[in-house]
């Protein structure tokens, strides 16, 4: 078959927004892709017509059937996870013949995995891709029955096998329920390994109940098997609850009388003295590398549990390919360089010019490299500088403004028991959830298990303060028992790290400096604002 001709010019956009017609190299008008598929949508499916969907980006989107054996489809950055799955489910159309018929398992059996294939292009890369869509579907698949019962049949539309179509009663329900039993296939309420065995070989019985046979396979694809998914927890994946009474506290009362005060900055610094710590930061540690192009393929050939799904191993890797770009860079694209730097930092063009010329030419080269990363790096060590400078000059005033009592009710916090999560008494949730598996939840821990700790909380992202680099969220914030230690209040940030806060980033150095002039401001020396690893850091800091 011809290439060109598999390709129709259908859903052709001009310049100005409209739809127009290609032509062929005799000159007459191909016919336009909408006529094709929502008309004579038939012919297309035919192998005769040999116009086929080689990539098309809006029929995905739409979830339009395709005659193809092979789909393709984008995904863009997004943090609307609702809507990129959607994006892969429309993308997922199981194929269908020529005669219009869907090639499902029920056509296929197992085979329905080798004909129906996805290709998802993802704009970030293919790890970070593959790792959170993973544990997206597990989570998806959470709300899945577990254990077989009748009311797995009740009131469901059941095919049978000469055609016609029946509601399930419940008495019905209970009779499917028993035969099953009988058969072997179900056993505590779980699905045996015979059902599973037999499901494999092809050679299921189902007796009495045999005339309704897809119905039962498509109904038992709906659970889980127990066996193979043994979640650590019950509370997998857990809501949060707000604790009113230790919201009550006496001790938290009086903490969060304490620190709920906003605040606003005042700032000035020397622009020629950052200029010149720019241009020697830009020299010195800016590197920007050649582009290329990293080609990384793999597949999902089959999910063996949900385990292999949160883990993000079920989706593996099987090639890399890296490709040297040789042609010129940018040559068609202009870049506002001026402009973008001082969208990321805030200075003004005169400023980011003066830079610019400053520093050599060798650095500044670097840009017909790699534009895009050229402007991002830059962006970063400017920000770097202005920070330093910004807090050697920072100061924190109090304001009429308050933090109101929603942002710990309205806060939305769930996580998994045994990872990202423990349960409290003492916090102001019932479970305390966690950035991370290791620092964080070690001294989640500690908190809880202290009994000189009376309540704490993990603080939500609606209590922040306002800096010049943004905002800041700080970690945690604690009361003790009165007399047990010498400050009782404590506001803490918990690092993994083992250097000293003068060696953090510069934009994190920055924040945390401007929260320890801002607690200084609110305060009369009560409560404390400190960087700890652990709680034995936490309690050296509040016994000196």
């Amino acid at each position: 078959m011809r290439p060109e001709k598999i390709h129709g010019g259908y859903f052709f956009i001009d310049k100005k927004g409209k739809s127009v017609e290609s032509k062929n190299k005799e000159g007459e008008n191909e016919e336009r892709g909408f006529d094709l598929i929502m008309k004579d949508k038939e012919r297309l499916l035919s192998q005769s017509c040999p116009v086929r969907f080689i990539f098309s980006h809006s029929a995905l989107k739409e979830g339009w059937d395709n005659p193809n054996v092979f789909q393709i489809c984008t995904l863009k950055d997004t943090s609307n996870e609702i809507k990129k799955r959607q994006e892969v489910g429309r993308g997922m159309r199981l194929c269908v013949n020529d005669k219009g018929e869907r090639q499902d398992a029920d056509v296929l059996g197992d085979h329905v995995f080798d004909t129906n294939i996805l290709t998802v292009i993802a704009s970030e890369s293919y790890d970070d891709f593959a790792k959170k869509l993973q544990p997206d579907m597990a989570e998806a698949c959470a709300n899945r029955p577990v254990v077989v019962t009748a009311s797995l049949f009740t009131d469901q539309q059941a095919q049978t096998q000469d055609g016609h179509s029946i509601k399930i009663t419940t008495e019905q329900a209970v009779e499917i329920h028993e035969e099953l039993i009988a058969q072997g296939y179900i056993k505590k309420g779980k699905l045996t390994q015979k059902y599973f065995d037999e499901k494999k070989a092809g050679s299921l019985n189902f007796g009495e109940v045999e005339h309704i046979r897809s119905f039962i396979i498509k109904q038992f694809d709906k659970v889980f098997n127990p066996d193979a998914i043994k979640p650590a927890n019950g509370r997998n994946k857990t809501e949060a609850h707000f604790v009113k009474d230790n919201f009550n506290k006496k001790e938290w009362q009086e903490l969060w009388k304490r620190i709920n005060t906003r605040t606003y900055y005042n700032v000035s610094f020397e622009t020629s003295k950052l200029i010149k710590n720019a241009i020697d930061a830009l020299d010195k540690h800016l590197n920007v590398t050649e582009i290329r192009i990293v080609v990384e393929s793999g597949g999902m050939e089959s999910i063996r549990d949900r385990e292999e799904l949160e883990a993000g191993t079920a989706m593996s890797a099987a090639t890399v390919k890296t490709i040297r770009v040789t042609e010129a860079i940018g040559a068609e694209v202009t870049y506002d360089l001026v402009g973008e730097l001082v969208q990321s930092t805030g200075l003004t063009r005169r400023t980011i010019v003066e830079m610019l010329k400053g520093i050599n030419p060798a650095t500044f080269h670097q840009f017909k490299l790699n534009p895009e990363e050229f402007i991002v790096k830059a962006g970063r060590i400017i920000n770097g500088c202005k920070a330093i400078s910004l807090i050697q000059h920072i100061r924190y005033e109090k304001s009429t403004g308050i933090f109101g009592v929603d942002i710990f009710e309205g806060a939305k916090l769930r996580g998994t028991l045994g990872k990202d999560a423990i349960e409290s008494t003492r916090s102001l949730y019932d479970l305390v959830v966690v950035d991370s598996e290791g620092i964080e939840k070690s001294f989640a821990e500690s908190l809880e298990a202290e009994n000189d700790v009376v309540v704490y909380s993990k603080l939500p992202g609606g209590f922040y303060i306002n800096t010049p680099m943004g905002k800041y969220n700080p970690d945690w914030a604690v009361a003790f028992r009165e007399g047990s230690v010498k400050h009782v209040y404590f506001v803490a940030e918990t690092k993994g790290n083992d250097i000293e806060v003068s060696q953090l980033r510069c934009a994190e150095e920055a924040k945390i400096e401007c929260a320890c002039r801002h607690f200084a401001a609110i305060s009369t020396g009560d409560v404390v604002y400190s960087v700890v690893k652990t709680y034995q850091d936490l309690y050296n800091a509040v016994t000196k």
